[in-house]
């Protein structure tokens, strides 16, 4: 795109060949021709960029004044040109590569970290010494609350004089417990025999009774 005849001044946009997701770079040139081109260098700029970051423009600069110096005496609008598209390929080479690795070492550290979680981590005897000084630790803590609930649970235990204090219905439980039964007490005759079937011996039928003796069999 032409801007000026005097001095001769034009844009040229160029765009890196398709990366990955057909994602591309792109810079637009802006030249000047000075009065003594091409025994001197043209006047050159960056005027816009897309997907470029910092270091990849202050990458095209140099590349640009290097390629003017080398062809110094000879137009060099197409050389400079050329230059920088082969320069924005690679840079889309470059971010692919940068891609790729990122999502590689994604990867390993997924690996890496579902290994630790099988293999979990090596016993050495510094940790396992830490480890059993820790375990030590909370079992005695355990031990002691344990201890402290035991003898408060043993404090708290009434007797059964304290109960009756507190509870003076502990008195009257079973006479309630009488009265709601109704005093009634059903006795099963069949248990026992007449008494006419009983054999007692009769005391005095005994040759050894005696009444007045109390020692007497």
């Amino acid at each position: 795109t032409v801007l000026s005849e005097n001095p001769t001044t034009f844009t040229i946009t160029v765009t890196s060949e398709a990366g990955e997701n057909d994602e591309t770079v792109q810079t637009t040139l802006k030249f000047t021709y000075r009065e003594k081109y091409p025994d001197e260098t043209p006047l050159y700029e960056i005027v816009s960029q897309e997907n470029l970051d910092d270091n990849d423009v202050m990458d095209i600069i140099k590349l640009l004044e290097q390629q003017a110096e080398e062809n110094l005496g000879m137009v060099m609008i197409f050389t400079l040109v050329s230059a920088v598209q082969e320069k924005l390929n690679e840079i889309v080479d470059q971010i692919k590569t940068r891609r790729e690795e990122e999502k590689k070492q994604k990867e390993r550290e997924a690996e890496e970290e579902e290994k630790q979680r099988f293999h979990g981590t090596p016993v050495t005897i510094e940790n396992f010494l830490n480890w059993k000084a820790k375990f030590d630790a909370e079992l005695l803590e355990i031990k002691r609350k344990k201890m402290k609930e035991e003898e408060q649970a043993g404090k708290n235990k009434l007797s059964g004089k304290q109960l009756f204090e507190m509870d003076h219905n502990l008195d009257t439980s079973d006479i309630q417990f009488l009265e709601e039964a109704g005093n009634n007490v059903e006795v099963d005759e069949s248990l026992f025999q007449e008494m006419d079937d009983l054999e007692l011996e009769d005391e005095e039928d005994d040759p050894d009774y005696n009444p007045v003796n109390l020692d007497s069999d």
